[in-house]
């Protein structure tokens, strides 16, 4: 064994920055299916697919239950949900005949279901009508799927006290603790060594912390080894003793009953005949703190509402020119649509209300007014769209109505959302949360009032997501997002919390939405 005056823990390394990644279980039933046997009724099966570089593949499939036509599966699904993701899937029910093969019979196809994985969280049941090939309704069959919370607490942690009573044969130990984590193929893994407690034969080690996800993978039932040696400082430790427990055992202690295990050398156990153990270790303390994620907020019922704010300045080039950035391709989506697809995809699945606010900025009305902020339909009593679609339609539709104009002023937009989110911030369970998407082709021209506008922002339920759209350099625009330092007003007052991600589309990737959770949890 290596030398133990600095123990550390494994799972220590748990405590920096959460990812958005957490495992659901999905459920699935089915109602009023096609019979499609003569004699019996169907054998349903559920397939479920999910898409992979635009390549359907099956994950896994329900059990067959025998001629049903309104089953209940006892099967679960178990998928990674990633909010930064559209995660596409399809579930697909056959007749099965005789074995557990798929027929390739058309009549064996009961039909299918295509959604995302974002849609199923957002609403927790999902109930669709099934289609056959061709987009043709199975009769009024439907599909319900439904999501449970996470299977597996990964930000759930435990709180340790363990005291170790050691029998008098022990003379001057300087006993300390290691517990193992069994493995589902027999290997053992560390997941906490205690400190070194000097010349005592009652040493009360220090409380930690360990996630459950370390300690048994979230497994209640799974075996725990620990081990209690005497500390040597040339490394060879001498051997206590042992014993094993579970996660489940040690929870006992929640409901007042005493929790204690024999720390027991096999070796003596063998050879003395009045072996009992080596000592007692005791449980005085066991708590449990849940760190809730972003997937725990979005399934009790946050709502997310989308924004999309588009730079109209007259830098990017005339619309009608294939050179301008804002030059509709029939065969080719200009880098604005595709940031806005990539962002509105992922978010609308998250938006309640299913509308989608759209702003623009620097451009001149078809009345001939310049204006930095209003809404893209010309419509000010009904500014939202249906959906990513319908802000495509609206976006494309504006640019033969409008001329392009300057200057790219950021913060009136940013104040106007913050303010809407204000209001939504009073309610205490923050049940609301706002992301504002701008996309903008250069550096903004209002940098003092933009700062000052995002750090009044930082106090409201608020993200915000800047996309640089072409060639230019956006060196400048690198202090917003607030990674090299604190963002400060010019005042030199700093942002409550960190709300800004910029990022030039060339640099663009999805990922860099998971920070919308991080940055949603501090401001509860």
């Amino acid at each position: 064994m290596n030398d133990v005056d600095e123990a550390t823990s494994p799972a220590t390394s748990l405590s920096g920055p959460a990812t958005c990644v957490s495992k659901v279980e999905l459920r699935v039933s089915c109602k009023s299916l096609l019979d499609r046997d003569t004699l019996n009724k169907s054998d349903p099966c559920v397939v479920l697919m999910v898409q992979n570089n635009g390549q359907w593949i099956e994950l896994d499939r329900t059990e067959v239950i025998k001629s049903n036509l309104h089953p209940i599966f006892g099967k679960v699904f178990s998928l990674d949900y990633y909010f930064e993701e559209v995660q596409k899937l399809r579930f697909e029910v056959y007749d099965i005949h005789g074995t557990h093969s798929i027929g390739t019979r058309d009549d064996d196809f009961l039909g299918g279901m295509e959604c995302t994985l974002g849609q199923i969280v957002a609403q927790k049941k999902m109930v669709k009508p099934l289609l056959l090939k061709y987009g043709k309704y199975a009769g009024k069959s439907t599909i319900t799927v439904g999501v449970l919370m996470e299977i597996c607490n990964r930000h759930c942690f435990a709180h340790f006290f363990f005291p170790l009573f050691l029998q008098d044969l022990f003379s001057k130990s300087d006993p300390f603790l290691e517990i193992f984590k069994i493995n589902d193929d027999g290997t053992e893994q560390l997941v906490h060594r205690t400190e070194v407690i000097k010349n005592n034969l009652n040493p009360v080690w220090e409380p930690f912390k360990v996630s459950l996800m370390s300690l048994c993978s979230c497994n209640e039932d799974r075996k725990l080894k620990c081990l209690v040696w005497d500390y040597d400082s040339r490394g060879k430790h001498d051997f206590i003793g042992e014993f094993y427990a579970t996660f489940r055992e040690m929870q006992k202690i929640s409901s007042g009953n005493k929790v204690t295990w024999d720390c027991v050398n096999p070796k003596y156990k063998q050879k003395k005949r009045n072996y009992k153990n080596s000592g007692v270790v005791i449980l005085n303390d066991l708590k449990l703190h849940r760190v809730y994620s972003f997937l725990d907020y979005i399934m009790g019922g946050c709502q997310i509402h989308f924004t999309v704010a588009i730079d109209f300045t007259a830098s990017n080039g005339d619309p009608r020119n294939s050179c301008s950035l804002h030059y509709i391709n029939p065969y080719q989506p200009n880098e604005y649509l595709k940031a806005l697809i990539a962002v509105g995809e992922i978010c609308q699945d998250y938006d309640r209300c299913v509308n989608l606010l759209f702003l623009r900025k620097g451009s001149v009305e078809p009345a001939g007014t310049v204006s930095h902020d209003f809404a893209i339909n010309f419509n000010p009593e009904d500014d939202e769209c249906e959906e990513i679609q319908g802000v495509v339609e609206a976006y494309q539709n504006c640019l033969p109505k409008i001329q392009l104009y300057g200057p790219t002023n950021v913060a009136p937009i940013i104040n106007r959302i913050a303010k809407v989110a204000a209001g939504d911030g009073n309610i205490k369970d923050a049940s609301c949360y706002h992301i504002l998407l701008i996309l903008t082709d250069g550096v903004v021209t209002d940098m003092a009032d933009t700062r000052e506008a995002i750090v009044r922002a930082s106090y409201q339920p608020l993200s915000i997501i800047i996309v640089g759209v072409g060639n230019a350099d956006f060196t400048d625009m690198q202090i917003l997002d607030g990674d090299d330092g604190v963002l400060r007003s010019p005042k030199g007052e700093p942002v409550l919390r960190d709300i800004v991600q910029f990022v030039p589309f060339r640099d663009f990737k999805t990922v860099f939405l998971s920070d919308i959770a991080q940055q949603y949890i501090p401001f509860l």
